[in-house]
């Protein structure tokens, strides 16, 4: 009796499994889940490529003021220089993530075709069919039939799952931190992007002024010399934890597109070689 409630547990819990990979129920959404990370992941590593730039030339300029006739000179390099080794890093870190996702996509479009689809099916229906009628086939195929029917279901839900367990991980533990680090990355690059614009109207070539024009520029450029200051402990403040947040995005998109996955490779792993050593 107990083996009977065993064989149609099996046999049950097969067939469904069958079903819901030729109906494609999680493959939806685990689609949506995969471009959903996958956007983000874009979508951040456009950000760093753009900052990276804007820092490279940046570190290049000088927005030079003169008030009365006084030269100042304010070099927005220098206090970049700490943090711009560290944005290169997490550009790779970011395209790497990136190229992690595709995989992820391209791996769910193969494993959920209608071919490997009804591949599994097909084996799942002579794997139950051969534990209810096993009469004139050796107990070692029924075992390679049974082990090749287990393995393909496993690889069949292996991708869905992993989007759709590591679009769950990332919402409890990670959506915040992406969040707040994404945003001050992006105000980090406008505000970058400002100042190499200030950087270039100061530094263009100007046509001989009036006396009275020249009094006037003259007055401007004191006041913006006055706020010399203010500038740079604008610029301070802005890249002060911009280091801080680029380590927690890097945290995020490493744990999510490296580490999870292959946490769940390394579940599947095992599941496959459980599957490979039963008698």
């Amino acid at each position: 009796m107990a083996v009977n409630i065993q064989r149609i547990t099996v046999s049950v819990l097969a067939l469904v499994l069958a079903c819901v990979a030729l109906l494609g129920v999680v493959d939806d959404l685990g689609k949506q889940y995969t471009d959903a990370s996958f956007k983000r992941a874009l979508v951040t590593f456009g950000v760093a490529r753009g900052l990276n730039g804007v820092i490279s030339v940046v570190q290049g300029t000088e927005v030079a003021m003169e008030p009365a006739g006084v030269g100042v000179i304010f070099a927005p390099g220098q206090i970049l220089d700490p943090v711009n080794d560290l944005i290169e890093r997490f550009s790779w870190v970011m395209l790497a993530s990136t190229t992690s996702l595709g995989l992820q996509g391209l791996l769910l479009k193969m494993f959920a075709s209608q071919g490997y689809s009804w591949l599994v099916a097909l084996t799942v229906a002579l794997a139950v069919w051969l534990l209810w009628q096993h009469q004139g086939v050796s107990r070692a195929w029924r075992q390679r039939i049974y082990r090749l029917a287990a393995v393909l279901l496993i690889l069949r839900f292996l991708v869905p799952g992993l989007a759709i367990s590591g679009e769950v991980f990332y919402r409890l533990f990670l959506a915040s931190e992406y969040e707040v680090s994404s945003t001050h990355l992006n105000q980090t690059s406008s505000t970058l992007g400002r100042l190499q614009e200030d950087s270039r109207q100061g530094n263009t070539v100007r046509e001989p002024l009036s006396w009275y024009d020249g009094l006037q520029q003259n007055i401007k450029s004191t006041l913006e010399a006055m706020d010399v200051d203010q500038q740079v402990s604008a610029l301070q403040a802005a890249v002060a934890d911009l280091s801080e947040h680029m380590i927690n995005l890097i945290v995020v998109f490493t744990v999510q597109t490296v580490l999870f996955p292959l946490f769940f490779l390394w579940l599947a792993s095992r599941a496959v070689r459980a599957v490979m050593h039963l008698r």
